[in-house]
Parts: structure tokens; C-alpha cells; sequence
């Protein structure tokens, strides 16, 4: 007999259905090529981007192997594309943009961001993000201020704030995301992560929602999986949380998730002893298995464990408003 979770995986993995590789450029697209010489070619995303003619139509940017240093901002719509061997799976990345400003270096967590989107209609696919700034101060590999953005088969690096997903519509699919300190946080966006890798490197929260007022906003996260990241902080295991409230309408729900990394026993955590945050907050989760589980959970009386049914209203459409139409389905499960 096949194992049922076997069985699982296999479907989700047949759901998926990205081309079998994107090796070329597609037709029309600026070509960034690492150490170029060739005429029209740009050697880093930063002049690329500089290069795009003054006007609101969308344009492509396919970039070849290598490792591309400088912070970048995008402010024009379309999409991204990394070369890969396979396109579904984030493993095969062969594109790597790096940097390591602070939020003091830099002056505010956006400015700190690697790539940093200030435009709608974007799509980021099989990208390398990173800080390489390491622990003790804010440092964003992503910062996210578009509408409708995806980011597809990506790998998102860092240590403290490696995401700010923080307003519009964003989808977060087939991606690893890595860090430890409220690694993936915002005020304002409603988010969908699915099918991702979520690495924790020390001990932490994973999500940090500063959600101020009873509005649209939400993170929600379906079919995921919670590691140990390579080198993880010995003290780790047993000190992370699914998250902590930013603000006292934070909302955080997790649906099937996966986890081999060790939770703590709460599961969630408030601000801190003198700001909880926790009076209007939705802590919510449902399914949450895996060899990471503590044998006896002990949720705070602000955090709830979803029925069935509680659970099933909250979907992609749902966190969405119902526009999602823009996303690139051939990512979901």
C-alpha cells in the first residue's frame, strides 16, 4: 500500500505545472548577463533597470547565472525571470541578488531592502533574494510595496525582517524563506504563502503582523512546511513561534502546515510583557503537524486551534478579496 502522505505530495507536486525550464529570454525581454561586453546586454539588474524607458508599459527582465551585488528598486511593472534548469523548484536557482544594508545604515527597514518594489503587477521568479547582513538589527532581503505582486520559486534570505510584505496583494508560492527574528512582517498587505519552505535560523518569531485596525489585512498561510535551517543557533529548537503581534490587530492564520523544527509550546508569543498586543488579534491554526509539535501544546487564550469548518473559510479567494486573476496558477498546488 502507498502511504497516504506519499500520496499527498505526489498530487501536489503533479498540481504544479511551470515550463520544464527557462533558460532563454523571452522575446523583447532586457537581457542582464553577469560581466557582459555585449551591446543592449547590462551587466547588473541596477543598470537594467536604470535603462527602462520612461513610460507605464510592463516590460520583462530575464537575468542570466551569477551573483548580482547592489541594492536594487523597482518602480516598473512585469516580471523578473532567473535562468533555470527547472522552474518549479527553487533548489535549481542560479541567480543571486545580495546585499547587507541596516535599517541604521539605511535609514528605515524599506530602505534596507535588497529588492525593493514600489510598483503593482510584478512577478519575481526563481531569484536568490539576500541580506547578508547577519543578527542584531533589522536587514530586508524583500521589501514589498506593490499590488498584485507574486513571487514564484524564490529563495528569501536573511536573519531579522526578511520580508516586508507590507501593503496590496502578494502570493508567496513554492518559495524558501529564511530568518529568525519576526522574519516575514508588515502593517497593511493581505498575503497568501503556499507551498513554501520556511527556515528558521535561531530563536524567534516567525511572523510579526502589525495590523492596526479591523481591516482586510491578513497573512495566511496553506500547505507550508516550518525547517531547521542549515547552521540554525543551537539554542533554536523549542524557542520558535508561528508569531508575535506587531499591533493589537495582528492576523496570522496557518492550515496545514508541516513542522520538523521545534515549536515552542505556545505556539505564539505576545509583543512583550509591557505591549502584548494580544486584544484583538486572530492567532489562528489548524493542522499544524510533524515531528517539531511539543507532545502537550499549551496555546494562550488569545490564540485559537480551528475546527473543519472554521478553517475552510479561510482560502486564497478569501484573503485576496477575491481578485486573483493576476496570479500565475501554474504555482499552486
Amino acid at each position: 500500500m502507498i502511504a497516504p502522505v506519499f500520496l499527498a505530495l505526489l498530487a501536489s507536486a503533479l498540481a504544479l505545472s511551470p515550463p520544464s525550464s527557462r533558460t532563454t529570454p523571452p522575446s523583447g525581454a532586457k537581457i542582464v548577463r553577469a560581466g557582459t561586453t555585449t551591446s543592449g546586454e547590462f551587466a547588473t539588474l541596477v543598470a537594467a533597470v536604470a535603462a527602462l524607458p520612461s513610460d507605464s508599459s510592463s516590460q520583462i527582465i530575464f537575468m542570466y547565472p551569477g551573483t548580482y551585488t547592489g541594492q536594487v528598486l523597482i518602480q516598473r511593472s512585469g516580471p523578473i525571470m532567473g535562468y533555470t534548469t527547472s522552474p518549479s523548484n527553487y533548489t535549481s536557482n542560479q541567480v543571486t541578488i545580495t546585499a547587507s544594508a541596516t535599517l541604521v545604515s539605511a535609514g528605515s527597514d524599506d530602505a534596507s531592502g535588497t529588492l525593493r518594489i514600489h510598483t503593482d503587477n510584478v512577478a519575481l521568479y526563481n531569484l536568490n533574494i539576500r541580506n547578508d547582513h547577519g543578527s542584531g538589527v533589522q536587514a530586508i532581503a524583500l521589501s514589498n510595496y506593490g499590488n498584485k505582486v507574486g513571487v514564484y520559486a524564490c529563495q528569501l534570505v536573511g536573519y531579522q525582517d526578511t520580508l516586508l510584505t507590507e501593503q496590496g496583494l502578494h502570493v508567496y508560492l513554492q518559495s524558501y524563506i529564511q530568518g529568525a527574528v519576526d522574519f516575514i512582517f508588515g502593517q497593511h498587505s493581505q498575503a497568501y504563502f503556499e507551498g513554501n519552505t520556511i527556515a528558521v535560523s535561531g530563536p524567534g518569531c516567525i511572523t510579526a503582523s502589525g495590523r492596526a485596525a479591523n481591516d482586510a489585512g491578513i497573512y495566511l498561510f496553506s500547505q507550508n512546511k516550518i525547517i531547521l535551517a542549515s547552521g540554525a543557533v543551537s539554542s533554536t529548537n523549542s524557542n520558535i513561534y508561528l508569531g508575535r503581534p506587531w499591533a493589537n490587530y495582528a492576523r496570522v492564520v496557518w492550515k496545514t502546515t508541516t513542522v520538523t523544527a521545534g515549536l515552542n509550546v505556545a505556539l505564539w508569543k505576545e509583543w512583550s510583557s509591557s505591549t502584548p498586543n494580544t486584544d484583538h488579534v486572530t492567532f489562528d491554526d489548524y493542522q499544524t503537524t510533524g515531528s517539531g509539535i511539543p507532545s502537550s501544546l499549551k496555546r494562550p487564550s488569545w490564540a485559537m486551534l480551528l475546527s473543519s469548518s472554521q478553517a475552510s473559510s479561510f482560502t486564497l479567494s478569501s484573503t485576496l478579496s477575491g481578485t486573483t486573476s493576476w496570479i500565475d496558477s501554474n504555482y499552486l498546488i
